[in-house]
């Protein structure tokens, strides 16, 4: 079992800044320190978004503080500077669909931006402010996809690969600093997010003939599970209550997720040439948004 060192971290670093905190997995999060006592930045991208988190905050009758953050945003991560963080969950990311090929290059640009280059950039400074009190903790949301890869999502999966690799050499080099670094890894649930993954080519800027797949086929090609999982376990690490390093959920994906990191070593370049892969299959066959048949209704 991990280590409960909560007591005696729990009282010592209080406030917390979790990123993208306006939906999904960083919201719910936000939400749950906020119960728990802790002081909680809950950051947003846009400022439409904290007068509507301000409200749900109020609604589940907890006391958070709102900002506007853009990770990609010099003036908003000089700016985060001055909230004294002693907690940073790296939750903001946006989630790139297609094909390797077909891509953009503005949106491979983008991805990289939101899930690798700003959060880096913010981690930065904060961390040298954690440096120089000598304490802190930093959990990077990483994903199942940090580890495996699949067919339309690979440059997704190539901005969290980036993740786990600056999260390890992070820990390294933070760990004589009294800071721990940590890392989340989700796999498919349900928060929309993997959905709308399989529609940012309805905004791409290309020529549609020149693509290899037509993506108004196409949908996430997994059944998904309730997140609560992931809310409870990221809750958790944040607060100091899991001391483990690497978190994946659902852990009923843990064997298959290191499987399938040691199945590259027994592949051949002409495996499968000239036939389609079994994983693209999926993603013409399924239906989007399907919640997993051995779990529970998705409540609201």
């Amino acid at each position: 079992m991990p280590h409960n060192h909560a007591n005696e971290e729990g009282t010592r670093v209080r406030k917390v800044l979790v990123t993208g905190a306006g939906t999904g997995f960083g919201h719910e999060v936000a939400m749950r320190l906020a119960a728990k006592g802790f002081e909680v930045i809950a950051s947003v991208e846009i400022y439409a978004q904290v007068q509507t988190v301000k409200r749900q905050a109020a609604e589940r009758g907890v006391q958070l503080r709102v900002e506007k953050l853009d990770v990609t945003n010099e003036g908003d991560r000089r700016k985060a500077l001055d909230w004294n963080v002693e907690i940073l969950v790296n939750n903001a990311g946006v989630g790139e669909g297609g094909a390797t090929v077909d891509i953009p290059a503005s949106n491979i640009r983008h991805q990289f931006e939101v899930n690798v280059t700003g959060p880096l950039l913010l981690t930065q400074g904060i961390a040298k402010q954690m440096v120089g009190r000598g304490r802190g903790r930093i959990v990077w949301v990483s994903s199942r996809e940090g580890l495996n890869v699949n067919p339309f999502t690979g440059i997704y999966a190539a901005s969290k690969h980036a993740v786990e690799a600056i999260a390890e050499s992070m820990k390294d080099e933070l760990q004589e600093f009294g800071i721990e670094v940590a890392t989340i890894n989700p796999g498919p649930f349900l928060t929309g997010f993997n959905d709308r993954m399989f529609q940012t080519w309805e905004s791409w800027e290309d020529d549609p003939a020149q693509r290899l797949f037509d993506y108004s086929k196409l949908a996430f090609p997994r059944a998904q599970f309730n997140p609560e999982p992931v809310y409870a376990t990221m809750t958790a690490v944040a607060a100091g209550e899991i001391d483990t390093y690497r978190n994946l959920e659902p852990k009923s994906m843990i064997e298959e997720t290191k499987s399938l990191i040691d199945a590259p070593w027994h592949k051949k370049t002409t495996d499968g040439l000239g036939t389609r892969a079994a994983g693209i299959q999926r993603a013409f066959d399924m239906e989007p948004e399907t919640l997993r048949s051995d779990q529970d209704p998705i409540s609201a």
